[in-house]
């Protein structure tokens, strides 16, 4: 321990990241903070930075530390392999130290610069799914430099950590929009927090909330805030529970695209990206059939001088509503996990990495164009429960057992990325596709939207269809048959 008692860091990683936080612990603490510095590269081993002896290789030295009870660990390598990660995790755990911390990935550290606050505790996130790629963020986002970015669904998962990758972008003012007042707290914060502590750019952070079900304000908003960008992330996701809720999966996924599409074009915006599912190919849910419709309002879009683009990926890790999250309530209770079938495979990529590529192909993307990002392969739902058992020091089974409960209403055992009628193609940019498709008519959507729009809100002529989740039911159906009419499907 250093001389005053409290827990010294040793920090792996002696890299431009590493030396970032030890300056920073130098200047907020006392040089005996930090320990040592753990790295593999010949040339750092043996040598002191700032008088911070630099130690390794990593595998090596980690059992042979003098260290004390109270000290921590602190993974400063962003661009680390997961199975370096995994390999550290387990060296550090065992050999005790009382924590263990990790910067986040590349697409939030801009040229090598990071900060302390975005340390955080690692979690099972940090040793699944691949290695992200590196990105340039600053580059990625010089199409928003001196712009006014709207981000929907701005306390969510992904709309979070756009807000955190957009403060690196320059953008003159960053309007975080959702209609749950304490998601939208938290995230303004935590932006306002970082940008105290010196992460990002000078952005003038704005939190609204507002129902964008209403187009009415969704016009008045979009025109009082000039926006130039629009990221459409809000959307009900749940799919068993949208199943028994279709009509306001409805009302929220497609016509609050619609409405924001006309919005954007009344308020002359220059970009609109939709955040998009692999839940649209050949959809069994309600959620699926919800979000293909809102990629053909995005793309049917006429714009002139905007582009109009979707997005499209598949799950992320640790998004809430997740099996991540509800594995880990799951684990600390004792268990089981519950899983729905053992052939069950997603494609899964991490939050920030998903993130990152958006931000990217917003900036190189074409008008009225599907883009679809590179998920990898896909992952076996038991390997992670498997993995996350691990993780938190029990064995699968005889510890933590797992349970199979079967198929909710609207799964599928897997998932597709795309469709019979799309190609995925090379865009020229790394783990980004575009897909060229068979355009479906508009107005047969636009026929489908009459139709299902008396369902989800009155109309004094069609008040007999108000909520009417079989009449709604049906009529998807006719657009999407691989959806299906439940013979037992109330009327209201």
């Amino acid at each position: 321990m250093s001389g005053d008692g409290r827990a010294r860091t040793y920090i792996l990683g002696a890299g431009l990241a590493g030396r970032s936080i030890a300056a920073e612990m130098r200047s907020k603490r006392s040089p005996g903070a930090i320990a040592a510095f753990l790295d593999d590269d010949p040339a750092k081993i043996g040598t002191k930075i700032e008088g911070v002896p630099v130690l390794g290789p990593i595998l090596d030295v980690v059992e042979l530390l003098n260290k004390a009870p109270q000290d921590e660990a602190l993974i400063a390598i962003p661009e680390a392999p997961r199975e370096h990660l995994k390999q550290w995790y387990g060296l550090l755990k065992q050999a005790g130290f009382a924590r263990i911390r990790i910067l986040p990935s590349l697409s939030q550290i801009i040229d090598g610069e990071a900060h302390l606050i975005q340390a955080r505790e690692i979690d099972p996130l940090d040793l699944l799914g691949r290695t992200p790629i590196r990105i340039d963020l600053r580059e990625s986002l010089a199409y928003l430099r001196g712009r006014r970015v709207l981000i929907t669904g701005a306390g969510g998962s992904i709309g979070s950590e756009l807000a955190r990758q957009l403060l690196a972008g320059g953008a003159e003012r960053l309007y975080l929009l959702g209609h749950g007042e304490n998601s939208i707290y938290e995230i303004d914060r935590e932006l306002r927090t970082l940008q105290e502590e010196g992460v990002g750019e000078r952005a003038t952070v704005v939190p609204v909330i507002g129902e964008l079900q209403d187009p009415h304000y969704t016009r008045f908003i979009l025109h009082r805030m000039r926006v130039n960008a629009v990221f459409h992330a809000a959307a009900y996701k749940h799919v068993p529970m949208l199943e028994s809720n279709p009509v306001e999966a409805v009302k929220n996924n497609v016509f609050v695209t619609q409405h924001l599409v006309e919005a954007a074009e009344e308020a002359g915006c220059e970009r609109f990206v939709l955040v998009s599912s692999d839940k649209v190919v050949e959809p069994t849910s309600v959620y699926g059939a919800t979000k293909q419709l809102a990629e053909e309002i995005v793309l049917n879009a006429d714009g002139k001088q905007m582009r109009f683009m979707v997005v499209r990926f598949g799950n992320v890790l640790g998004s809430r509503g997740s099996i991540v999250p509800l594995f880990q309530k799951q684990i600390m209770r004792g268990g089981p996990v519950t899983i729905t079938d053992p052939r069950t495979a997603r494609y899964f990529m991490t939050i920030p990495e998903a993130v990152s590529l958006v931000l990217k192909a917003g900036g190189v993307g074409e008008g009225g164009r599907l883009y679809l990002l590179d998920m990898g392969e896909p992952l076996q739902i038991r390997e992670i429960a498997e993995q996350m058992i691990r993780f938190y020091g029990y064995e699968p089974e005889s510890e933590i057992p797992i349970q199979y409960i079967g198929m909710r209403p609207g799964e599928k055992l897997a998932e597709s990325l795309y469709g019979p009628d799309e190609q995925p193609l090379p865009s020229g940019t790394e783990r980004i596709m575009r897909v060229d498709r068979n355009n479906r008519s508009p107005g047969e959507l636009a026929a489908l939207l009459e139709e299902l729009r008396p369902i989800c809100f009155p109309h004094p002529d069609r008040l007999e269809s108000y909520r009417n989740r079989r009449a709604l039911r049906q009529a998807l159906v006719r657009r999407i048959p691989t959806l299906t009419v439940n013979s037992d499907e109330p009327e209201y």
